[in-house]
């Protein structure tokens, strides 16, 4: 990667780039051509802002119907960024600082309603959601640190219809005592449903906290057949 890259830390602005250069006008317009931009690979509009070039990203979006309520889908250039509940618990993390006004977002993003550009996620969840799909085939741009991606990374391996408890998962990404840690993870999980951390329950079999409410998580389980399923303690 160009030196002059740098990822953001927040876990959901980790494709805000910047380059950092030396001499800026005051009308906030850089001396040199920001050439090298075109290697960040992004679909990007650019803004200037204290000094530094930034790319937003551009996330395409779309809302659906389903289920167990309203979803809210939005995928980068590289696939499904985030898939949350429109009902969302307080302090859940999200994607959205403001779900009912998009403009009023991270400056990390810009938002741009699509529904062809996310029929292909929006035909495979409405897939599932009729039980005609067990897996998921379309392509998922995870962010977040590495120990929240080998979380993630072992919900999917979590076969549909079964449960996995928080030291199973523990034990999968080789930190045995982090289940704690694991828990974490699950609770900052940005692709709900598709990356299952609903398939995750306490070692006694109830059912445990869940972004979209336990009442969601008991109903996807539900669907996939797991409450009386196999629990992997």
């Amino acid at each position: 990667m160009n030196p002059g890259y740098k990822r953001a830390a927040h876990t959901l602005g980790e494709k805000w780039i910047y380059v950092n250069f030396k001499q800026i006008t005051r009308r906030g317009m850089a001396r040199h051509s920001p050439t090298n931009l075109r290697q960040a690979q992004i679909s990007s509009d650019i803004v200037v802002c204290g000094g530094r070039l930034f790319a937003m990203e551009k996330l395409y979006f779309t809302n659906m119907e389903s289920a167990v309520g309203p979803l809210f889908l939005a995928a980068s250039a590289s696939g499904l960024v985030a898939l949350e509940f429109d009902a969302r618990l307080p302090g859940q993390q999200s994607i959205r600082a403001n779900p009912r006004n998009l403009r009023q977002e991270q400056r990390a993003f810009s938002f741009e309603e699509s529904a062809p550009a996310m029929r292909g996620y929006v035909g495979e969840l409405e897939e599932y959601f009729c039980g005609k799909c067990r897996e998921f085939t379309f392509p998922l741009d995870l962010r977040g640190t590495d120990f929240q991606i080998a979380c993630w990374q072992a919900l999917r391996a979590i076969p549909f219809g079964e449960t996995r408890s928080y030291a199973h998962i523990a034990r999968a990404i080789g930190q045995p005592n982090a289940f704690r840690a694991v828990g974490m993870a699950n609770n900052r999980n940005p692709i709900a449903i598709v990356v299952p951390c609903h398939r995750v329950i306490a070692s006694d079999g109830k059912l445990c906290g869940y972004g979209g409410g336990l009442d969601v998580k008991g109903k996807l389980l539900e669907l996939e057949g797991a409450l009386a399923g196999v629990l992997v303690a």
